[in-house]
């Protein structure tokens, strides 16, 4: 099993998640967080940090985002230097963001 970032991430890119990752598993494209299947150790100490609850065990995504499961493998090798393991500032507008629906098509570096 691993963990599975979903589309309450997208233009948000709250990076509390990140800080307590043992493995820095994260990896960080320009307007969403990834986490790379090959180094998440399951330990589940990401999911109670994100404030908009955009992380699954990924046999619990939600029906709607179960394509973010091959997804985030894709997306993790695609920006696989891209390691991120300390907190930024989310990304601006991002509390409105989160609620928005169906917008996997705006993640950039695709």
């Amino acid at each position: 099993m691993t963990y599975v970032v979903a589309e309450p991430c997208i233009n948000c890119k709250y990076t509390d998640c990140v800080t307590v990752c043992p493995v820095d598993a994260f990896r960080e494209g320009p307007n969403f967080l990834t986490i790379h299947p090959d180094d998440c150790i399951d330990c589940d100490a990401c999911v109670p940090e994100c404030p908009v609850e955009a992380i699954f065990p990924d046999d619990e995504v939600p029906e709607k985002w179960e394509h973010y499961i091959e997804l985030n493998e894709r997306l993790a090798e695609l920006w696989d230097d891209k390691v991120i393991n300390e907190q930024k500032d989310p990304l601006p507008d991002a509390d409105e963001w989160a609620e928005k629906e169906k917008t996997v098509d705006m993640i950039e570096g695709q």
